[in-house]
């Protein structure tokens, strides 16, 4: 069947695997012409991550298996989604300690991207709250994983993009909740200089974020809406529906240009009419406001879109976003999509992507103009010491790959002691020197 991530670039004809026991996926991984793929869960990873000719699916592992009332701590099957979580544990009053962009992502892939959230400022990466995993190795033995037994491979799956194995299942902490609603504040910042002091001022704050006008200049660029959030502690455990429009089809290539962005950047910035402005806010559109629009993928037509997320160190995040910034305004190539947030510190892990200082996100219509713009970018990100998130990336260069993640020839002997290069690998990994 024809496969691609999120970003619906790029695709191939691949073949699909669904097993449902475990003999079964070993049958498929020592098949008699011997495997060569990688796992893949929700399908949500935006580029060419969870992508090869064979591709053995999670879908069928998605049972809970137990739960601590007292700890929060939750055991369930990789395939499991942040969705599924949500909606059997929110009205029980837990919440997960990290949760990305979109629930609908597998807890296999939350491992394998070590996703972060809006409080990586406190709390650090999915996987900082991950206490164990199993995981089918290449020769089909089933390991157990944690921060102390079999560390190494721990901290390669944590992060590694399914290239150490399968992971099975999962042990991890959920965070205690009263409410199913966020208390939210925004701040309107007139530049990016005023974006990032409210980060510096509100550095203590539960969730922070900001939307970012990509199109902006001059004194205006980089004005931002920056909003807080924190678990309110009044308003009670109540569901509300996170369904609204579908998009039934692809969009023309015409309807997306410099114009119809800055448009909807102006109405977007608009719509908050005070400096300040405090509202309550189901957790649905505070932390998934796009998972409400169905096929929201089609916007940016038939030929798909590329996210480009990368991080620049604390010191060096006001100059080198400015740069980019600079960059992206000049070349006309608008994003709807431009999400700023500040990371923590890093953890431990081989390819784990933040690291303290500071992340944009942008999503851009595919075209020769913008993967030209990107390879721009990357050269800024690479002179200021950031990297490219794995996770988003479906074209970064094999040299920009390995300048950003230093721990690679460390996560590829991990990957030779298991057995994995050979036999886990994606269109990505090929992409980038890891085979």
């Amino acid at each position: 069947m024809l496969i691609s991530g999120w970003g619906r670039y790029p695709s191939i004809d691949a073949e699909v695997s669904q097993p449902r026991s475990l003999s079964e996926i070993k049958s498929d991984i020592s098949g008699r012409d011997g495997f060569r793929g990688i796992a893949r869960g929700q399908g949500r990873s935006y580029g060419d991550s969870s992508i090869a000719n064979n591709i053995i699916s999670t879908a069928h592992f998605s049972r809970f298996h137990d739960f601590d009332a007292k700890s929060g701590c939750l055991s369930c099957d990789a395939g499991v989604s942040i969705s599924d979580i949500l909606d059997v544990f929110v009205p029980k009053g837990w919440f997960p300690m990290v949760t990305p962009g979109t629930k609908y992502v597998s807890v296999g892939g939350a491992i394998a991207s070590d996703v972060h959230g809006k409080n990586h400022h406190l709390v650090g990466t999915f996987c900082d709250h991950l206490y164990s995993f199993q995981i089918m190795v290449a020769n089909g033995d089933v390991l157990n994983c944690s921060k102390s037994e079999n560390r190494d491979l721990f901290i390669a799956t944590c992060g590694g993009m399914g290239l150490t194995g399968i992971v099975l299942n999962a042990t991890f902490y959920l965070q205690k909740i009263k409410s199913s609603f966020i208390d939210e504040t925004t701040y309107k910042a007139r530049n990016l200089k005023e974006c990032f002091e409210l980060f510096e001022v509100n550095a203590g704050a539960d969730y922070s974020v900001a939307w970012v006008d990509c199109l902006q200049q001059g004194d205006n660029l980089g004005r931002s809406l920056f909003m807080l959030g924190k678990h309110n502690e009044q308003a009670g455990l109540r569901e509300t529906s996170n369904s609204g429009p579908s998009i039934p089809f692809n969009f023309p290539n015409i309807a997306l240009n410099k114009y119809s962005v800055r448009l909807f950047n102006q109405l977007y910035y608009s719509r908050v009419r005070s400096k300040m402005r405090e509202r309550q806010v189901h957790y649905n559109p505070f932390f998934y406001p796009l998972d409400g629009i169905r096929n929201w993928n089609r916007l940016y037509g038939a030929n798909g879109f590329v996210q480009y997320q990368f991080v620049l160190p604390k010191d060096a995040g006001l100059v080198g976003m400015t740069l980019i910034l600079e960059k992206i305004a000049a070349s006309g190539a608008g994003s709807f999509l431009s999400v700023l947030k500040a990371f923590g510190k890093a953890n431990a892990n081989l390819l784990s992507f933040p690291f303290e200082g500071y992340t944009l996100a942008l999503d851009f219509k595919v075209n020769d103009k913008v993967l030209n713009l990107l390879n721009e970018l990357d050269a800024i990100v690479s002179d200021y010491g950031g990297r490219v998130y794995l996770t988003k990336d479906a074209r970064m260069s094999e040299q920009t790959f390995k300048k950003g993640y230093p721990k690679w020839e460390e996560f590829q002997k991990v990957r030779e002691k298991y057995g994995a290069q050979g036999v886990f690998s994606s269109l990505q990994s090929k992409r980038l020197g890891l085979g």
